[in-house]
């Protein structure tokens, strides 16, 4: 049987019940992305388990930056090393995250060795060469199905996703939802941007072109704008809207502080999968606005603290009257420590070597 019609199947344990989990990813640290804090979230509680976890990440090998962003690194030619470390690892079990220069070597020499292996769909790669390029994306949508369908299984945060997935043609879609670290955001003082007129609107993540940042920023809305982030559209969009406070990266207290201080936080991405921050700034107490498309329709649905409109300005001044008490409760829905489990659960066996 083929890799490409393999079927996912229990893995079974090694004695003692622990695992050695090998995850390749194109996007590690030091970016900072949704994919890097899943990954480096689960990993962290498979460790404390006493799963044995490697994740290895462009940081190990020379790399070249990304066209048109160059804060991102690729793997430059990984071949040899990354078939090294991978036979020095020796994993029980091998997970593609991504779809770059590491991901396409793994699943080769995966395939090469006759091991199975999981991926799991993060990012809409398609819409995102179209918003950079104008090229069509059924191309990119042969690509990622190629890649992914000689996995054993292939994880999706959300029902949308999954259903999208499995409608394209990608064989043995199965779920992964997210979670949110409730003990870093949480309710509390709101003061991180004392300075400014209220309301607060506030945007976290990438400043990039795929998040459509200028249908939030364009909007005519009451108070303040603040973006926490950065990337390759911060000069360009400080420079067409001298008024919106950019505030550049945070990380840990100072993020959770500025969705606390938020009234609104505004996700006007339509390609996300997810979106870790719709979380975050609810366990913090924030209400949403966002447009009504896969990620916050899944993510939001029934929170009771989430505006959905097609016009993002009237979800923004909706949002406004939404009380913050459902928000934090939506969010406490969401656990980190399922979403390792359920990672774990579809994790599939590498058969084990003679010798």
């Amino acid at each position: 049987m083929s890799l490409a019609a393999a079927q996912p199947r229990p893995l079974p344990l090694p004695e003692g019940g622990l695992l050695r989990i090998l995850i390749v990813s194109d996007a590690w640290m030091p970016q900072v992305n949704g994919v890097v804090r899943t990954l480096s979230t689960v990993a962290g509680l498979l460790r404390a388990r006493g799963d044995v976890v490697e994740v290895i990440g462009p940081d190990r090998f020379p790399t070249l930056p990304l066209p048109s962003y160059p804060d991102i690194r690729l793997a430059l030619l990984p071949g040899r090393r990354l078939a090294r470390l991978i036979e020095d690892f020796a994993p029980d079990a091998l997970h593609i995250a991504t779809e770059g220069p590491l991901g396409w070597t793994a699943r080769r020499l995966c395939r090469a060795r006759g091991w199975p292996f999981t991926t799991s769909f993060h990012t809409r790669f398609p819409d995102y060469v179209q918003a950079r390029t104008g090229l069509p994306t059924a191309l990119s949508w042969a690509v990622l199905r190629r890649f992914h369908n000689a996995s054993a299984a292939t994880m999706a945060a959300t029902a949308s996703l999954e259903r999208e997935l499995r409608e394209r043609g990608f064989a043995r879609v199965v779920r992964w939802s997210r979670g949110v670290d409730l003990s870093l955001f949480h309710p509390g003082p709101r003061d991180a941007f004392a300075h400014l007129p209220r309301p607060i609107f506030l945007y976290a993540g990438r400043v990039a072109v795929e998040k459509n940042l200028e249908a939030f920023l364009s909007l005519d809305l009451p108070g303040s704008k603040v973006v926490v982030g950065d990337g390759p559209q911060r000069a360009e969009l400080a420079a067409r809207f001298p008024s919106v406070h950019f505030a550049g990266w945070r990380m840990g207290e100072a993020l959770a502080a500025a969705y606390r201080a938020a009234d609104v936080f505004v996700f006007p991405s339509r390609t996300d999968t997810f979106g870790l921050v719709l979380l975050e700034a609810m366990a913090c107490g924030t209400p949403v606005a966002a447009f009504p498309v896969p990620g916050p329709i899944d993510v939001l649905a029934g929170s009771g603290a989430a505006a959905l409109d097609g016009d993002l300005r009237a979800a923004c001044l909706r949002a406004l009257a939404l009380p913050r008490e459902a928000a934090r409760r939506h969010a406490e829905r969401f656990s980190w420590a399922a979403s390792a489990d359920i990672f774990r659960s579809h994790l599939v066996a590498i058969p084990r070597r003679a010798g």
